[in-house]
């Protein structure tokens, strides 16, 4: 059927257009976005049009795919703080030098209510209410808005308004891409075609999808820096490697069959080839020398016995945060951790270590999960003595100077 459309443009003498939309719920765009997006950059490779449609109206209803609540309100404040780096974000894999980028205001505040009501009217209720979501909610009381209900259908006004070849998106908006398809067909427009990608699973491993609606330990957002980009990648479970290298890297199915049966095997590392991993993305979203430096400050950071040529850690003053608790420090503060549960979580895999270096050397004191209530000034103080060497703080993989 694509083959089939193409083709079809080509004989009518038109671009065949591609249609990617996301709404500005928040101001990142994250690498489970990023799957879509690359398929579209793909397309366009190949001499396609893209159409980037930022749903600047449709964030005022929220996507109610896969919640169980409505989601909070946003002002046009909000949304215009959070769409205002879209287009910085994606241009690593979009050029909008040959592609639009579009608003849906643009011609969604231009629909009467009477051509609404019109398409309203030839739109089966079943359609929405074979949602699950939707059942779930309504089952448990939870409540579904109008607006919601609707989402679709406006949402499907953008196919309409730019005259959809293809849409792309994640197989969690099916449901709303075939409401697309109807709505182009109740307005005599050959309906697009659908092409939906895997779910891109979070990076900490729990299962659940890539979301800004998670906590900040589940995606990587756009504009994380590459050193952190890098880490976040390099700190993945074994087993997210191999749909992280289909998902966000142009590696081909037999590359990354050849790999998975090394890594199978025993002779590959999974930590080589998360570096291979890391640095791809990373020479994808900055470029190659950026990727470099990244892996570079990794390597001081992680794999050297010497954290002092190490730039850009973070630094924690002992005179300010002295009384401080170390769960809360770790966990607050620096944001290594998502909670002081998972303080202790880490403390009990003896992840936790107060190290001090001095001329290159080191001495580890590892923490306990009773340190992780203590204050930061009395974990240093049994410690021993620090003056004339430099202190640090590790949490897993994760390094904080401590400035005494």
């Amino acid at each position: 059927m694509l083959a089939e459309k193409i083709e079809a443009a080509r004989t009518e003498g038109r671009q065949f257009v591609i249609k990617y939309g996301i709404d500005p719920t928040s101001p990142d765009v994250h690498l489970g976005h990023a799957v879509p997006i690359i398929i579209a950059s793909r397309l366009q490779r190949m001499g396609h049009h893209v159409v980037f449609i930022i749903g600047d109206v449709t964030a005022k209803i929220g996507d109610p795919s896969d919640r169980s609540s409505e989601r909070p309100a946003l002002t046009d404040e909000d949304i215009a703080r959070n769409l205002s780096t879209y287009q910085q974000q994606v241009t690593p894999f979009i050029d909008f030098e040959r592609a639009d980028l579009r608003f849906n205001g643009e011609w969604l505040n231009k629909v009467s209510l009477p051509q609404l009501v019109e398409i309203l009217a030839r739109v089966p209720v079943s359609m929405s209410l074979q949602r699950e979501d939707f059942r779930t909610r309504i089952a448990e009381g939870q409540g579904l808005s109008i607006a919601e209900f609707v989402y679709s259908v406006v949402m499907a006004m953008d196919s309409v308004a730019i005259t959809a070849d293809v849409e792309l998106g994640g197989v969690d908006q099916l449901l709303n891409l075939q409401m697309c398809r109807k709505v182009m067909e109740i307005s005599e427009q050959t309906p697009e075609v659908v092409i939906t990608t895997p779910l891109i699973e979070g990076t900490d491993g729990t299962g659940s999808k890539m979301s800004k609606s998670k906590s900040k330990g589940n995606y990587v957002g756009r504009t994380a820096t590459p050193e952190d980009v890098y880490g976040r990648l390099m700190s993945i479970p074994d087993h997210l490697t191999e749909p992280y290298l289909q998902l966000l890297t142009e590696w081909t199915d037999d590359e990354i069959r050849v790999v998975t049966k090394r890594l199978e095997e025993g002779t590959a590392h999974p930590m080589a080839v998360k570096r291979i991993l890391a640095g791809e993305v990373v020479a994808a979203l900055h470029g190659p020398d950026v990727a470099a430096a990244a892996r570079a400050e990794f390597t001081a950071r992680f794999s050297k016995r010497s954290f002092g040529d190490t730039q850009n850690l973070p630094v924690v003053s002992l005179k300010e945060h002295s009384a401080d608790t170390l769960g809360a420090l770790i966990s607050r503060t620096l944001d290594f951790a998502p909670s002081i549960s998972a303080v202790r979580r880490v403390a009990q895999q003896k992840g936790l270590r107060l190290i001090r270096e001095a001329d290159g050397e080191q001495q580890t004191t590892q923490l306990t999960e009773a340190s992780v209530q203590q204050a930061l000034g009395a974990v240093v103080s049994e410690a021993g003595a620090f003056e004339g060497v430099e202190l640090y703080l590790k949490v897993g993989r994760k390094v904080a100077r401590i400035d005494a």
